[in-house]
């Protein structure tokens, strides 16, 4: 090979490299699981569906059946060694007077100190203040997810307040798709990008029983990256053999091109079952970032919705991750 073939050929490979590095995600995200925890006696129970920090160890809920449209405050507090969920306390519900629109996902928008919330019933994003009301603003979701199934609906939503982005993404795919959308709005509120996601396939290998799996939650990390967390819910015919199967995977929507499937990166999974031993099935549905810890471990928070502590089985169960580089 000739010099000039060489220096052609290293500076292709340069290109590649670059091209791969902006393509997939970066694999340096280590994740320590701690065990669950649950609060009966300062928990009411209820149907926690999404979770975001307002500050100062507060954090705001949604709840998928409550009557009325609006958020939990929650106080919720982190051992700063350990990073396990020492005490959760409920401080009341801020309510919108208007009815639940089957509310699953919840951000808080930092420009304004206010919060958005998704919800199936509508396929909606609206905002509220601090009190619980709505302001009349929503983000402008392109018609075709407006008028999905909700089923389909917008399940998850997320802001990160150094790009200026909302994120949000269909629970499931719409109908004659394959995929996911995952779609990106401004400040402006308008959506400013679409990109598909591909969910792996569900473990319960054609049993018996009733099989319910899609995306549940999406956090934006402070690089600009975001967490996804895909969770199956298996409920066996006959209840006792019934599990939830989580697993967190983390993707670079900003560093893909749109409208193309996003590469991801599995970082974490578990399992929590329901037999004749153990009760411990939770069904994770909301997910946000904690406190950092003084190690520099990043703490993330897990919420679980119990269906209103179902049949006394179901349980109000809290979980935290520790993220480090």
């Amino acid at each position: 090979m000739n010099k000039r073939l060489l220096v052609i050929a290293v500076l292709l490979m340069v290109v590649i490299h670059q091209v791969t590095a902006q393509i997939l995600p970066d694999t340096t995200i280590l994740v320590e699981g701690l065990p669950q925890h649950h609060f009966p006696s300062s928990v009411p129970p209820g149907n926690y569906s999404g979770i975001t920090p307002l500050g100062n160890n507060r954090y705001a809920v949604v709840d998928d059946k409550a009557a009325t449209s609006g958020f939990h405050v929650f106080t919720m507090m982190v051992d700063s060694v350990s990073g396990e969920l020492t005490d959760v306390r409920h401080e009341g519900f801020r309510s919108s007077a208007i009815p639940n629109r089957d509310e699953e996902g919840i951000a808080l928008f930092t420009p304004d100190s206010t919060l958005f919330i998704s919800g199936e019933h509508d396929n909606e994003v609206l905002e509220y203040s601090l009190a619980g009301q709505l302001t009349g603003r929503r983000l402008d979701i392109p018609t075709v997810i407006r008028q999905a199934h909700a089923s389909q609906g917008l399940e998850a939503l997320t802001y990160h307040s150094a790009s200026h982005h909302f994120w949000t993404v269909t629970e499931a795919p719409l109908a004659g798709e394959t995929s996911q959308r995952l779609l990106q709005f401004s400040d402006s509120l308008t959506c400013s990008g679409q990109w598909r996601y591909v969910m792996d396939a569900p473990q319960s290998n054609k049993r018996r029983g009733t099989d319910v799996y899609g995306v549940s939650a999406l956090t934006a990390l402070p690089d600009g990256r975001l967490l996804v967390l895909e969770r199956e819910f298996f409920v066996a015919q006959h209840y006792i053999g019934s599990f939830v199967t989580c697993r967190l995977f983390l993707i670079d929507p900003l560093h893909t091109a749109e409208d193309a499937v996003l590469p991801k990166q599995l970082l974490y999974s578990w399992t929590t079952r329901l037999n004749l031993t153990t009760q411990h099935i939770a069904n994770y549905e909301g997910m946000c970032l904690g406190p950092r810890l003084p190690d520099g471990r990043q703490v993330l928070i897990l919420i679980a919705d119990s269906q209103n502590q179902y049949k006394g089985v179901l349980k109000d169960w809290f979980k935290t991750l520790l993220l480090s580089d």
